[in-house]
């Protein structure tokens, strides 16, 4: 919905985007976003990872970097099992791997969805993924899957993630 919006106040003459990019980025919303958590937080190892992440890029004080780490975790770990039934995933990571080659194989030759630049459906998939990446999840993906060409010249595209500093906010 923010997309859409967003989508509307740069272009509002544009009443759709085409049915190609509208469909896989109902994929995005749709499914996968829903195989990321059975995977980020698969094992408790991969749990942890993921929340040590959150925890040392969150305004945390060392007390509460500990707690979210280890009581985020050890919750997240129980929830991703819960999606997995609810998502009917019996092999976590063949559902990620799944969901990388389809998004590569939709990609038929280009170096993005949108073609020669990325449009919504390449920006939502690299949105969702991005998070991922560097966890071991998001590594396996790369290594056993077409994925990672696409996702470079996405990070090329897009460029470093952006952070305002602690203190720098105001509203």
């Amino acid at each position: 919905d923010i997309i859409n919006i967003l989508q509307h106040r740069i272009s509002p003459d544009d009443e759709v985007t085409n049915e190609e990019e509208t469909k896989w980025r109902k994929w995005v919303d749709e499914h996968l976003v829903h195989v990321l958590s059975p995977n980020i937080y698969r094992t408790t190892s991969e749990a942890l990872e993921s929340f040590d992440y959150i925890a040392k890029h969150g305004n945390f004080s060392y007390t509460e970097r500990f707690a979210v780490k280890y009581a985020g975790a050890a919750a997240m770990y129980f929830v991703a099992k819960k999606l997995k039934k609810k998502y009917n995933i019996t092999d976590e990571r063949a559902s990620l791997y799944d969901a990388a080659n389809t998004w590569t194989e939709a990609l038929n030759g280009r170096n993005f969805l949108g073609g020669s630049k990325p449009n919504l459906a390449d920006l939502a998939a690299f949105g969702v993924l991005r998070p991922i990446r560097y966890l071991q999840s998001g590594k396996d993906m790369v290594e056993h899957t077409q994925i990672g060409e696409w996702y470079q010249r996405m990070e090329d595209a897009v460029g470093e993630p952006s952070r305002i500093p602690e203190g720098q906010y105001q509203e």
